[in-house]
């Protein structure tokens, strides 16, 4: 059975009614860009549809049947860029059968929250990236959302690219201006898109590492400040939890991108190749960042676990020797409490002042030692 046989078999929709499905999608009023966060959402997941040819955007219709018609016609040169916004497994089957995508990748894409990873189904690449978005917050607590995650999936074969995005951030508008300013990398075909939304999704990677170091300097420069034990250690804990976010979002992307730079594969040009390397190179960057943050907080948590028992011995000291200056006057006066009939200086006139003198000379003195020895 066929590629698209298969994919029907499963979604138990036929070919011709996806194929005009994704015509009908394609053909809706002006598309909105949902990859620019201000503007609104269409009332499909399709989001753009643009037909590339040497490197230049071709201003036809953006009904994908008749741009991959177009595209395939003209021989080399051209390719159809698709871009959608979290698809439904109904939305997407006439596409999966319009560009015979297969049906373990199509179902990944639908459903999202995966890890990145890289997959190969014959002459399409099916890549996975996790996308990741710093949230402001004006004072970092215990419960505060540091880092937000998203996923970009895109299927890239010798004349196509479609890129399935899930999440309200990595916008995906102005990485596509960027590319139509530079037809000469266009050229390059779909690979010359997957490079740049890899390199763009490893740029974001340091730009929110950067942002969360500030935190992490200002629980830092807390713990370490005169109160620090007073800190509050849930700060610390909250962002060790976003710190593993962002970590299952860089460290699997090292494996495939590793591949892309060394491994050959087919939609995916030797000179292109040399620019995932540099990618690569970026993403160790953040690798080791992440891990250093990461012993940096496990330092900072233990230096202040360190700065509490410290502050509790401290108080206990005091606790202490309080305790040792009160309990002089409360054995001195349980003694005359008990009311014995020969008791010392009982009858003397001075025996009263004597006593309260001796108490106050005794816990004078042991106050003085005590706040010598720096108990007190």
């Amino acid at each position: 059975m066929s590629m698209a046989g298969n994919l029907r078999k499963v979604t138990g929709l036929s070919k011709v009614g996806g194929l005009r499905k994704v015509a009908r999608l394609t053909r809706r009023r002006p598309r909105v860009d949902l990859s620019h966060p201000a503007r609104s959402p269409l009332g499909s997941s399709v989001v753009n549809c643009v037909t590339y040819q040497d490197g230049r955007r071709v201003p036809e219709s953006d009904d994908v049947v008749d741009a991959l018609k177009r595209v395939r016609k003209r021989g080399g040169g051209g390719f159809v860029w698709l871009g959608l916004h979290e698809p439904t497994a109904e939305e997407f089957t006439g596409i999966a059968e319009l560009f015979a995508l297969h049906p373990l990748a199509v179902e990944d894409a639908v459903e999202a929250h995966q890890r990145p990873k890289l997959e190969r189904y014959d002459d399409t690449l099916f890549a996975v990236f996790k996308t990741v978005c710093y949230v402001e917050h004006e004072e970092l607590t215990a419960t505060s959302e540091v880092v937000d995650t998203g996923e970009i999936m895109l299927f890239v074969g010798h004349d196509f690219v479609i890129t399935v995005r899930h999440g309200r951030h990595g916008s995906l508008g102005p990485l596509r201006e960027e590319l139509e300013a530079n037809a000469e990398q266009l050229t390059q075909g779909p690979a010359a898109v997957l490079h740049a939304i890899a390199d763009h999704v490893v740029d974001d990677y340091l730009s929110v590492i950067d942002s969360v170091q500030e935190d992490i300097d200002k629980v830092e420069t807390d713990v370490f400040a005169e109160d620090g034990a007073r800190a509050d250690p849930g700060r610390i804990y909250q962002l060790k939890r976003e710190l593993l976010e962002l970590k299952r979002a860089v460290v699997p992307l090292s494996r495939p991108l590793e591949e892309l730079a060394t491994v050959p594969i087919r939609v995916v040009a030797p000179e292109i190749q040399a620019y995932f390397r540099d990618v690569s190179d970026h993403l160790l960057r953040a690798k080791e960042q992440l891990f250093s943050f990461d012993e940096l907080l496990n330092s900072i948590l233990q230096a202040h676990l360190a700065q509490v028992t410290v502050a509790q011995n401290e108080d206990m000291r005091k606790i202490t020797a309080w305790a040792a200056i009160v309990a002089v006057p409360t054995m001195v006066c349980g003694v005359y409490g008990m009311n014995f009939e020969h008791m010392p200086e009982l009858r003397w006139t001075f025996g009263y002042p004597l006593v309260l003198a001796v108490i106050s000379v005794a816990c004078v003195v042991l106050y003085r030692g005590f706040r010598r020895n720096g108990w007190l």
